[in-house]
């Protein structure tokens, strides 16, 4: 099944390093130095987009978003307390706004060279991920809309100006496979489809064929420890310090996979980088050893309802709420909470290769 998802996502990737430019007129007057993040994933970094979808995968509603000082803590659409990893990413790296949501009606004109976000709730590598949500926005469909961001980005700087500063200004995140596991190949009845698939992974000599490349920056993370979250915990009716063991089996050999991948497409694309993110260790390094880092628990959700750990529904106006958000490792049965994002996002940011590599992100921001 790992093989498969590779398959997907290696396509996609070749898909954005894939441009044609239009000659325009660029505007001199728009303060680019900061940079941009352009952000692709699933619910971990969804800034609002799912609020524009009739879906049941939403964060528009309170108490989510009880601790995001832009919204003077109203709901955005972000599933956690706070903020996201990416927004606090885009933060330390100085960029002045957080990436916009794609569907939000005012990520228009000058908003989208700020950066833009495509994340959305229960998205996955797969098309038929997480159509138990009805609505969301896959992989596919995101890198379609990055598609039409790139190329009014063409008519606002000219694609002189364009180019340079995808290529040099700009740091592409994909942060996605969760749901792929979670909301697809775990539920069989739902996943039948998708399992009787070809198995090939993805060859480096298919990447060798692209020579112009107008995006260079890119972050990758692998899969999280997912049969360590609340909800999984709660419905298999674990100890506080037990894990499922399918689950992250299946993360550890689709991550195995994404590892040999990004290196191919380093050796194989001159001039680009892609930084390989370990989520799984950083977040499983934060699960074990959760004291060290001044939490209380890494078990049980702050905001959610049912079982021990609070881990079957999520987060709504009707769930309980923890009062030391900032001493959980998760805000819902899903998520971190935001103290826990500012914890992995500084190791993106600053780490080393134990959690990413060849290089973090401030690094990759200098290239």
């Amino acid at each position: 099944m790992a093989l498969i998802f590779l398959h997907n996502l290696v396509a996609l990737l070749l898909v954005l390093f894939i441009t044609s430019w239009d000659h325009v007129i660029a505007q001199d007057d728009i303060d680019l130095s900061k940079g941009a993040s352009y952000i692709f994933g699933d619910s971990l970094v969804d800034a609002g987009n799912n609020n524009y979808l009739q879906t049941l995968s939403k964060a528009n509603i309170p108490p989510n978003g009880i601790d995001f000082k832009a919204s003077g803590g109203n709901p955005t659409g972000r599933y956690t307390n706070g903020r996201t990893i990416g927004d606090i990413v885009g933060e330390e790296l100085g960029q002045p706004h957080y990436a916009a949501p794609f569907l939000a009606p005012n990520t228009t004109g000058n908003t989208i060279l700020y950066g833009v976000n495509y994340a959305s709730g229960g998205g996955g590598i797969m098309n038929a991920t997480g159509r138990i949500f009805v609505n969301r926005l896959s992989m596919d469909i995101q890198v379609d809309y990055f598609n039409i961001t790139r190329k009014e980005i063409d008519k606002l700087l000219g694609a002189s100006k364009a180019r340079e500063y995808l290529q040099k200004k700009s740091i592409f995140s994909i942060t996605i496979g969760s749901n792929d596991f979670l909301n697809n190949y775990l539920l069989p009845v739902i996943s039948m489809g998708a399992r009787i698939s070809e198995t090939l992974m993805p060859s480096s000599t298919t990447c060798s064929i692209i020579y112009e490349h107008n995006l260079r920056k890119f972050i990758v993370g692998n899969v999280g420890p997912i049969g360590c979250i609340p909800y999984q915990k709660t419905i298999n009716q674990l100890k506080e310090d037990e894990c499922v063991s399918l689950p992250n089996k299946l993360a550890l050999q689709y991550n195995a996979r994404l590892k040999d991948l990004l290196q191919e497409l380093n050796e194989n694309l001159p001039g680009a980088t892609f930084v390989h993110a370990n989520v799984y260790d950083l977040v499983m390094e934060l699960i074990t050893n959760y004291a060290k880092y001044g939490f209380t628990t890494a078990s049980r959700a702050c905001c959610g309802n049912g079982g021990q750990f609070a881990g079957i529904i999520p987060c709504g106006p009707s769930s309980s709420m923890c009062s030391d958000r900032d001493k959980h490792v998760f805000w819902d049965p899903y998520h971190p909470s935001e103290a826990a994002n500012v914890i992995i996002a500084k190791q993106l940011l600053d780490g080393d290769s134990r959690y990413i590599s060849p290089m973090n992100l401030r690094q990759l921001r200098d290239l």
